[in-house]
């Protein structure tokens, strides 16, 4: 899989931006750049909100949102969480999800290191990173995890410039928690015989499945990127057990991380700040605040 071509194509970029920020900024001050499939990279061009002044930091510092949604979201709702961080002056790089990167993680693999390459190109290279992972978006995140853990010196330079991470809705449990989570996603109203058929291609490929997942799941535990964490999740969420959750933020915090936890009774999966807006909004602005280099131009 190609980096997405980015470098050949920065300088495609660059003049084609005064076009398309002369077409977009009147509105909103964001342009839109699909750099290949599934990958769209949101510039925020344009004021703070608070003084009308155009931002003067740095290309090379201003932050940037890795955001990774859940499976099949729809680009209206993305489109709400992008707006709280275009609100606070980070520039937003949308990777969506594909199922077949999870129903054979060699392809995730390769899709993570291919995100690794774009992380590390122009005009993306250098950049604080935070990292805003919804559902299924986790696994992707940690196929990333996989190569750095493989690698360390070679991505030592990106897991320093993660400042921050979130992860809203986490799917993890047991292998019969991602069968279920594929059913409600892919096909609801056949949610059982996906989850059924499921279980048993996971068995029948167990060593291009079930093993790369445990081993993803080991990595993602130790992980090697150790910035300040942010967990939203709930009771009733079928898809995101909440004891595993728990255990995951007790034994990070044991690691020595600084980790938040916001838990609901009753919610719905990677619908907290529909169903919560203001916790939601508070906690993440709470957390926001409290990392090193947040740009923070605006409250939420």
């Amino acid at each position: 899989m190609q980096t997405c071509s980015l470098v050949n194509r920065y300088r495609g970029l660059r003049a084609a931006a005064a076009i398309m920020i002369a077409r977009t900024t009147l509105s909103r001050g964001i342009t839109t750049h699909r750099l290949c499939k599934n990958v769209t990279l949101y510039l925020n061009e344009l004021t703070s909100p608070d003084t009308g002044v155009q931002s003067q930091t740095p290309q090379d510092h201003k932050p940037l949102m890795l955001m990774l949604p859940w499976l099949g979201s729809r680009p209206q709702a993305v489109a709400k969480y992008c707006e709280i961080y275009f609100r606070t002056g980070f520039d937003v790089l949308v990777v969506e999800s594909e199922v077949k990167d999870f129903l054979w993680p060699r392809w995730g693999l390769d899709r993570g290191k291919t995100l690794l390459e774009l992380l590390q190109s122009e005009p993306l290279m250098s950049r604080p990173l935070l990292i805003h992972a919804f559902s299924i978006g986790g696994y992707t995140f940690s196929q990333l995890l996989v190569h750095i853990s493989r690698d360390k010196q070679q991505y030592q330079e990106v897991t320093n410039r993660i400042k921050g991470q979130v992860y809203d809705s986490l799917v993890v449990g047991s292998l019969e928690h991602m069968a279920t989570g594929l059913g409600k996603t892919l096909y609801p109203r056949w949610e059982s015989v996906v989850k059924q058929v499921s279980m048993l291609y996971f068995s029948i490929f167990k060593r291009q499945t079930v093993d790369y997942f445990n081993a993803s799941i080991d990595v993602f535990y130790n992980s090697p990127v150790k910035a300040p964490a942010l967990f939203f999740f709930c009771e009733n969420d079928m898809l995101s057990d909440a004891q595993s959750v728990e255990k995951l933020v007790d034994y990070w915090k044991k690691r020595g991380m600084d980790v938040t936890a916001k838990k609901w009774e009753v919610s719905t999966h990677a619908g907290h700040l529909r169903r919560h807006p203001q916790e939601y909004l508070s906690t993440l602005e709470t957390f926001l605040h409290s990392l090193e280099n947040a740009p923070l131009k605006a409250k939420m």
